[in-house]
């Protein structure tokens, strides 16, 4: 054991090492905390290579929202590939922490829109909860909505409890992420893909507030309600990711400004700091292309007699599928025994799987 261990040390700071003095389009990216295998808060260090400059400096000057960090860029990860699930493309990620998300992440596509905004609503989630739970030193919850009115007095309501802090969040989230650029909304001269990323992820950040919630408690004799106590609540973050969903779905595609030659008619109208923007069409995601980090859609799983996108015909790109024959075991009509165990039987049942050409 000491033999294999020696011999893996070397090589994982080596891997460290090459990642740090790589050119900064090479170096890897804060999104790669979220496909780190565990580790507690202890493993985490402001000196991580997945941390550019600026992000360890900030860092070090506030070490204890690190893992929160780590958390947002998890749950960002895991609810991109929920909401993707069914989809040719489905968030899928590599290993190399320079490259996340493959090719997506400097496509400008609508899927590089889709993740600057779910990893920025991630960001901006998990700060904001660990401010509401007591976690930090800086923050806690917002009571700039307490004795404020609004006509809730006269309605027989106040605002109270712990609403969640998004204002410090976001605040985090926008130092952590974007890059010192002036004006990221340019809609008339067009885009660049650094100022289309903050827009986006500016989008996200703005979804968080558009999904958030007002939640009461009932005061009263016997239950009366005669007063209700509110206050503001951070929706759970699958709702944000079906919110973003939905403006994925719906996004709009803008001018790149490196492109000189703009048509009239290729000259839109400025985009909406709710929507989410592009500059290139997204490819079919069909077929399998390394270079691109696509994986294509063979051997996935489709649902043939589904007309959406996990159908056999969509999402199999008209190859066609096998189908396959497998015997599930589980157990089955389980009865509880006096006393004191379970007994069950072991049920066999045989179902068809279809994956695609």
């Amino acid at each position: 054991m000491e033999t294999r261990s020696s011999g893996v040390r070397p090589m994982f700071g080596l891997v460290l090492l090459l990642v740090w003095v790589s050119p900064p389009s090479c170096r890897a990216s804060w999104m790669w905390l979220g496909v780190t295998s565990g580790g507690g808060p202890e493993r985490l260090s402001c000196g991580d290579p997945a941390l550019s400059g600026r992000q360890r400096a900030l860092c070090r000057g506030k070490p204890f929202l690190l893992p929160g960090v780590r958390d947002g860029a998890r749950l960002a990860v895991a609810e991109c590939q929920n909401q993707f699930r069914l989809e040719r493309w489905n968030c899928s990620t590599t290993r190399n922490p320079a490259a996340v998300f493959g090719h997506e992440l400097t496509s400008g596509t609508k899927e590089t829109a889709f993740i600057y905004a779910v990893m920025a609503a991630g960001l901006v989630h998990s700060i904001t909860r660990s401010c509401s739970q007591g976690n930090m030193t800086e923050c806690g919850c917002d009571a700039r909505l307490h004795g404020g009115g609004g006509g809730a007095v006269e309605e027989g309501w106040h605002w109270g409890g712990c609403s969640d802090h998004i204002r410090f969040g976001t605040w985090f989230s926008r130092r952590f992420m974007d890059v010192s650029e002036k004006n990221s909304s340019t809609g008339r001269v067009g885009f660049t893909l650094s100022t289309m990323n903050q827009h986006n992820a500016e989008a996200g950040r703005q979804a968080i507030e558009m999904t958030m919630s007002t939640d009461c408690r009932c005061h009263g004799i016997s239950g009366s309600c005669a007063v209700k106590t509110c206050w503001r609540s951070m929706a759970p973050f699958q709702r944000v990711g079906a919110y973003l969903k939905e403006r994925y779905e719906r996004s709009v595609q803008v001018s790149d400004r490196a492109r000189r030659k703009t048509r009239k008619k290729d000259q839109r109208r400025p985009a909406d700091k709710h929507e989410l923007i592009y500059l290139n069409k997204s490819p079919n995601y069909c077929l399998e292309d390394r270079r691109r980090g696509i994986a294509g859609t063979r051997g996935r799983r489709c649902n043939r007699t589904s007309t959406g996108p996990d159908g056999c015909n969509l999402l199999c790109c008209g190859r066609g599928y096998n189908t396959h024959v497998v015997r599930n075991i589980q157990r089955c009509e389980c009865k509880f025994v006096w006393c004191c165990y379970v007994h069950c039987r072991r049920c066999e049942s045989m179902n068809d799987m279809h994956t695609c050409k």
